[in-house]
């Protein structure tokens, strides 16, 4: 029974991470889950227990959502979530976690350099949009971890926090229900691994709705800021791990 309150905290830690910063909770889910699981199942049922909490937010700001702005980068990166699903049964990827890290880490110095300094990045260059995608697909496929690129792009183009929100969250729903989907079928996920999801499901409402409480008080400025540094973090977790 101890899996249970293993699965209530890191859904409860990885909603609220989720509800504040947009992304993350794969990631915290991914500290727990494969003391649980096989890798590629934790993925899956990492995926699949934070949808709960990604509708309620998606939901939440469903108002400020622009989908013209979700396709281009979507088409991008699901084709490469879906090859990179396939390639995870063949593939080492330790020193890609490692070149991650690395990417991350200097990508949050430098965007908090800028916050600190007050100095604006207005757009991202289509190419580097395209970059962006291709390897947030491909870790989302490998680890089920595909958020601080594609939060990090998103925080760019949006003109408020929950523009920014809606963006990313409803981003990762229909990513969830394509690879969930797709993990179903190829057998990764299996309708036994639905117990640990379902009970997921109570952390990661609670941790969504201590989120939402806290982002009503939280100006983009300091959201920035959190994302930055959380970026940051995750950066540290993929060197850490890959060593």
């Amino acid at each position: 029974m101890s899996w249970i309150f293993v699965m209530i905290l890191a859904a409860t830690l990885a909603g609220f991470v989720q509800g504040v910063t947009g992304f993350g909770s794969g990631i915290v889910l991914m500290v727990f889950l494969p003391q649980l699981l096989p890798i590629n199942q934790s993925a899956g049922v990492s995926t699949l227990t934070m949808s709960i909490a990604i509708i309620m937010v998606a939901w939440k700001y469903r108002k400020a959502l622009k989908w013209q702005k979700l396709v281009g980068p979507f088409l991008i990166y699901i084709v490469m979530a879906v090859f990179s699903l396939h390639l995870s049964k063949y593939l080492a990827a330790g020193y890609l976690k490692i070149l991650l890290g690395l990417l991350l880490i200097i990508l949050a110095l430098y965007y908090t350099v800028m916050n600190l300094k007050s100095i604006s990045v207005k757009s991202i260059p289509f190419y580097v949009m395209v970059v962006f995608a291709l390897i947030s697909g491909f870790f989302n496929g490998m680890f089920g971890i595909g958020g601080p690129l594609m939060a990090l792009y998103f925080l760019t183009i949006s003109d408020s926090k929950e523009n920014y929100l809606a963006s990313i969250q409803t981003f990762f729903l229909i990513d969830t229900i394509i690879m969930t989907s797709l993990r179903f079928s190829t057998g990764i996920l299996t309708v036994d691994n639905l117990k640990f999801v379902l009970v997921g499901f109570i952390g990661a409402v609670l941790g969504t709705i201590l989120a939402n409480r806290l982002v009503s008080h939280l100006n983009i400025r300091v959201m920035e800021f959190f994302i930055y540094i959380f970026i940051g973090i995750s950066g540290c977790y993929y060197l850490i791990t890959a060593l």
